[in-house]
């Protein structure tokens, strides 16, 4: 059975796949199965990745799908018939301006579950802005110290943190920006937990959660805040590296090919 919902899950995505795409195994497919919460981690601009979670999708029959990518007013918009219909699911989500990278990417993912509930954990950019005047608890609500957020960072990971923030942002941010940006990131983080959790609990799982590695990485990330607020619930969480190349830690990483990009840096100034 296995076997045939991981072929099916590839036939899905076969026109579009170039030589060479990569495939999941059968025995990832049953440590994935195991869990309640499977988080499918992803480089936003990588189409081998996409073909990846499509194919993950496919063969778990998740019964929700938690997207980093759509707030939660968006997500409970989405049914089978606007999944089926690019145009409509463009419209809906108002995908064009979102920022996002192109639609078509996520398509097959869409299309893998389409009659799983579609959930939204998008931090909108509003929320992380109120998180510089009143801080990443706040934001969250009254959940926060159920997941973590009320404690403090030990001073070494709050230190590696900023460190990584600052080179995300091609080493262009204020110093006194830094500890915001980890605020921000934790606060996404819980909020993809928070969502997980409450689509596990309405549906029963399992739930697969859609979202950049930096949020998928065990050690780090959505994880770690399952852990703190549901310790037991099992969870899995799925990298994915370009080339061999990714950060942080993993129940298991997929390599895939990586993805010619333009300089990230080439637009930023950096402070004096």
């Amino acid at each position: 059975m296995t076997r045939l919902l991981i072929a099916l899950g590839m036939m899905l995505i076969a026109c579009a796949a170039p030589a060479g795409a990569v495939s999941l195994s059968d025995a990832l497919v049953e440590r994935m199965r195991a869990t309640q919460v499977v988080i499918l981690g992803e480089v936003h601009d990588n189409p081998a990745h996409h073909r990846v979670q499509a194919a993950a999708v496919a063969a778990l029959a998740p019964r929700a799908v938690v997207w980093e990518m759509l707030t939660a007013e968006v997500a409970a918009k989405l049914t089978p018939q606007i999944i089926a219909d690019p145009a409509a699911l463009a419209e809906v989500t108002d995908w064009d301006t979102s920022g996002w990278p192109p639609l078509e990417m996520y398509l097959p993912v869409f299309r893998a579950a389409p009659g799983a509930a579609q959930v939204g954990a998008l931090v909108p950019r509003s929320r992380a802005r109120g998180v510089m005047e009143t801080g990443a608890v706040a934001a969250f609500g009254a959940d926060a110290a159920r997941y973590g957020l009320a404690d403090p960072l030990p001073a070494a990971e709050q230190a590696a943190r900023e460190a990584d923030q600052l080179a995300a942002h091609c080493d262009a941010l204020p110093q006194e920006m830094l500890p915001m940006m980890v605020e921000i990131q934790r606060l996404r983080d819980a909020g993809l937990a928070r969502a997980a959790l409450h689509a596990l609990e309405q549906t029963g799982g399992p739930v697969v959660v859609i979202t950049g590695n930096g949020h998928a990485r065990a050690d780090r990330g959505v994880p770690v805040y399952l852990r703190r607020a549901a310790p037991e619930v099992a969870v899995f969480a799925l990298g994915q590296s370009e080339a061999g190349q990714v950060s942080g830690t993993f129940d298991a990483v997929v390599d895939g090919p990586a993805t010619e990009r333009p300089d990230p840096c080439a637009g930023f100034s950096k402070p004096d």
